[in-house]
């Protein structure tokens, strides 16, 4: 299994893991130690994209909306448009293609904090029959998941389906996606308390997995319980690629950010670890590991044999081309400084990422028409 790791200064054939939206180390904590080839499950397999990983080049194409404020994630109703959350405000905006924005929703129990407030949305994958919009949020008690009804032009009372999540100032997750399997897919952090990782009675630092109506999927891997798996610091991307495998982009402390491959039941080693360094466990390793000077990686998405990752403190839209689970090559970076912290993507219906920018988050330097939501076509 190749696995790489990227720096400020280039990318090397390492792997280790893990870092705060904004935090920065003052040492340098060395180089990461080698990688240990996985079992061969692990590296055989289809490979993503039909065995043709991506060397595509993203390129602006469009600004779609501007005058956002800190946008956090995007998802599509059937007919194109999209609904976008906006973390501080408790408003999901409703963006079509050509750049009409409406308010289709407001959650007023939102309580927006450091990194929380409105974070996931996500859309029901049988729509026509369901027309559910689930979104996560933090409120003065707890981090959520609800749910509401789309009536053709604006969201209904949300219904609450998972509360009591743990919530804090800090490392509140909040990534929604549906799987192939119908299941939803929830991220949590662990909201500043290291020991609610490895913690499997509770829901912080992990990812988690429902029924579209909240309900505990019988095949979950610990009885009677909504965790997939744990270990996680902060974890704030999803995507599936198109052999149903799971990823997730993670949030490290000082050395290094993650992209991991999830698999049911798995102990990706926060606190005892970040990355493959630290105390020993029976912990999965990440596949990619960057600096968190380049990264403090947010959202993510699954296009055309790659992993698009978007970073906040790194500024920049990272490609990660996909070889079964291995990367297939170096990851790059592209639009480096160009638009600032970038955190929310999705795929368009079009095959277009649509790109969030966020720097009315209060960590940014906001331009005068931020925060935007860009369209990138692949190339």
């Amino acid at each position: 299994m190749r696995a790489w790791a990227a720096t400020a200064v280039g990318i090397v054939l390492v792997v280790a893991g893990g870092c705060s939206d904004d935090s920065n180390s003052t040492e340098d904590p060395g180089p990461p130690p080698s990688v240990e080839s996985p079992p061969a499950s692990e590296t055989n397999g289809p490979s993503a994209g039909d065995g043709q990983p991506s060397n595509l080049t993203p390129r602006v194409t469009d600004t779609i909306a501007t005058g956002l404020t800190s946008p956090w994630s995007i998802a599509f109703l059937p007919n194109g448009d999209a609904l976008v959350t906006e973390r501080d405000t408790g408003l999901i905006k409703r963006v079509t293609p050509d750049g009409d924005v409406q308010t289709a929703g407001e959650l007023t129990d939102v309580a927006p904090t450091s990194e929380g407030g409105l974070l996931g949305i996500a859309v029901h994958p049988d729509f026509a029959n369901e027309p559910y919009v689930y979104a996560y949020l933090s409120t003065d008690a707890d981090n959520r998941l609800v749910r509401m009804r789309w009536d053709g032009s604006r969201l209904g009372p949300a219904e609450p389906l998972l509360t009591s999540n743990p919530v804090g100032q800090i490392h509140d997750g909040g990534r929604l996606a549906f799987g192939p399997d119908g299941m939803l897919y929830i991220t949590t952090g662990e909201t500043g308390d290291q020991s609610l990782s490895q913690d499997l009675d509770s829901n912080g630092g992990k990812i988690l997995r429902v029924e579209p109506d909240g309900d505990i999927p019988s095949d979950n891997p610990f009885p009677d319980s909504p965790v997939w798996s744990y270990g996680h610091r902060n974890v704030e991307g999803l995507a599936f690629d198109d052999a149903g495998r799971l990823w997730a982009s993670e949030f490290g402390q000082d050395t290094w950010d993650e992209l991991n491959l999830i698999r049911p039941g798995n102990n990706y080693g926060w606190p005892i670890r970040e990355g493959s360094q630290g105390g020993q466990c029976d912990c999965v390793d990440p596949v990619v590991a960057w600096r968190p000077a380049v990264a403090s990686p947010s959202g993510l998405a699954y296009a055309d044999g790659a992993l698009w990752m978007a970073a906040l403190r790194g500024a920049r839209l990272w490609r990660i081309p996909l070889d079964g689970t291995d990367p297939a090559s170096e990851p790059r970076g592209f639009l480096v400084g160009e638009y600032g912290r970038l955190r929310a993507i999705a795929v368009g219906p079009d095959g277009a990422l649509w790109l969030g920018t966020s720097n009315t988050d209060g960590r940014g330097s906001p331009a005068d028409n931020d925060d935007r939501i860009l369209r990138v076509e692949l190339s």
